[in-house]
């Protein structure tokens, strides 16, 4: 009777069990919502002017996202910016797919988004997490306010004829309104940042630029000022710029010449490698280290001191024959055909043998070491991105961070590097970009190109 009854009993408590079963089957599908989404809303500038970048993220890792929206709210008016809908994980399921998080990059501005206004407008990004019939979901907010100027900064060209020749360089002298982030003359690809006019009126500021010699016909040389949420504006300011005519070098390249310079560059630049045919390994060093060493100097460049260091004309080596001038578009051959164009982007200065070097003017070592195809050179420099550069030296008897004065010896004239036999490669960079130095060592073009313009801050003189 005992195990009978037991029998009977089974069936209720499997009923039971079934009955639970379905409860909480039917709560879970009733109750179990996602979780609560964590909402991340910035952009990338402080205000909304031709183009700022919205980036809105959300995240929801329990049943993932159903839905996110970005508004741009102004005036009472909302304006849908971007909406994604997104399928989340069933209520009763504990494993599956989802979307538990989103990252939405939205640009708004002037440029790509009508009918802004003046004035003040808010973003607004709102994202759903799934829910239930018993319980729908909430939409969790964020917003940013961001101020919407769309009038660009206030700029005036303040000095007065610019007649730069092409591989050469000026100064301009202008003012700029509040707001500015960013100033400075554009010549092509190439940027020549602006400063403060030391001891000008607010606003006023001036930059030293030049015009690269290899910049595109088609090119333009504009002073130009950036707000900090991108308006723009630009001033044509050049009253003639000069062509330059270019001149032509054939350089015949041997066996032994390799042979000799080779493997001391080589040995001395830790990212070239000492393979292939001695072609091979010339053309390696004409082109890559080339190329290479540009880029260290522009790197130098960013961290120009903001003061003049210099002071009247520069100072030549004494008693040089120019064998090379700035600009010289040489043809390399070997064995009687062409394998290489490049530009010498300075002055040769040849003289009797281990020659005293002059600091061309005062200024600040920045690098007094080998620098691939320049070998042992030292870099002075002399202010507001204004570098010069002495290649081949046989001894550098300066070091680096230390103050030199016009005139002071910093090294002797040697063969290092690419050089064919013993001499000065004198060089003159704006801001990383090659400049013509004839222009450096005349005071008459100092005084009317550059002393004339900055007036008091600037001091030209022998």
């Amino acid at each position: 009777m005992r195990e009978l009854g037991r029998e009977k009993s089974t069936p209720k408590r499997s009923l039971r069990l079934l009955v639970l079963v379905a409860v909480a089957a039917a709560a879970l599908v009733s109750l179990r919502t996602g979780g609560r989404p964590e909402v991340e809303l910035q952009a990338d500038l402080p205000g909304i002017g031709p183009r700022t970048m919205v980036t809105a993220v959300a995240r929801e890792p329990r049943r993932g996202l159903t839905r996110l929206e970005v508004e741009l709210v102004q005036d009472g008016s909302s304006k849908m910016l971007e909406r994604r809908e997104y399928v989340p994980r069933p209520a009763w399921k504990l494993w599956g797919p989802r979307t538990s998080e989103t990252t939405l990059e939205i640009p708004v501005g002037t440029s790509v988004t009508e009918g802004l206004e003046r004035g003040v407008a808010t973003v607004r990004v709102s994202a759903w997490r799934a829910g239930t019939w018993l319980r729908p979901p909430e939409a969790e907010v964020r917003e940013i306010e961001l101020p919407v100027r769309l009038k660009p900064p206030s700029l005036s060209v303040l000095s007065s004829q610019h007649y730069p020749t092409q591989g050469g360089a000026e100064a301009v002298v202008y003012r700029l309104g509040e707001g500015v982030t960013r100033h400075g003359v554009s010549a092509g690809d190439a940027f020549f940042p602006g400063f403060a006019l030391p001891g000008g009126q607010p606003g006023e500021s001036f930059a030293l630029f030049a015009v690269p010699y290899d910049l595109p016909a088609d090119a333009r040389v504009r002073l130009v000022a950036v707000d900090d949420v991108g308006n723009r504006t630009e001033r044509t300011f050049v009253d003639r710029l000069r062509p330059r005519i270019p001149t032509h070098d054939v350089i015949d390249v041997s066996d032994e010449f390799i042979e000799r310079i080779a493997p001391e560059i080589e040995s001395r630049t830790p990212s070239l490698a000492a393979t292939g045919s001695l072609v091979d390994r010339y053309l390696a060093i004409n082109r890559e280290l080339r190329a290479e060493n540009r880029r260290e100097i522009a790197e130098l460049a960013q961290g120009s001191i903001e003061s003049f260091v210099w002071r009247g004309v520069f100072m030549p080596m004494p008693n040089a024959q120019v064998m090379a001038r700035f600009g010289d578009r040489r043809t390399y051959r070997y064995e009687g055909r062409e394998v290489d164009r490049q530009d010498h982007l300075g002055f040769d200065l040849a003289s009797v043998q281990r020659a005293e070097v002059p600091a061309g003017n005062g200024g600040v070592v920045v690098a007094a070491r080998f620098l691939g195809i320049y070998g042992n050179a030292v870099i002075l420099d002399h202010g507001y991105g204004l570098m010069s550069l002495y290649g081949h030296l046989s001894t550098i008897e300066v070091a680096e961070g230390e103050s030199v004065i016009r005139g002071q010896t910093i090294g002797r004239t040697g063969a290092t590097g690419l050089a064919g036999g013993d001499h000065l490669h004198f060089g003159i960079f704006l801001h990383g970009i090659a400049i013509d130095p004839v222009e450096w060592l005349d005071l008459g073009w100092i005084e009317n190109r550059v002393a004339a313009k900055l007036g008091h801050t600037l001091e030209a003189g022998p």
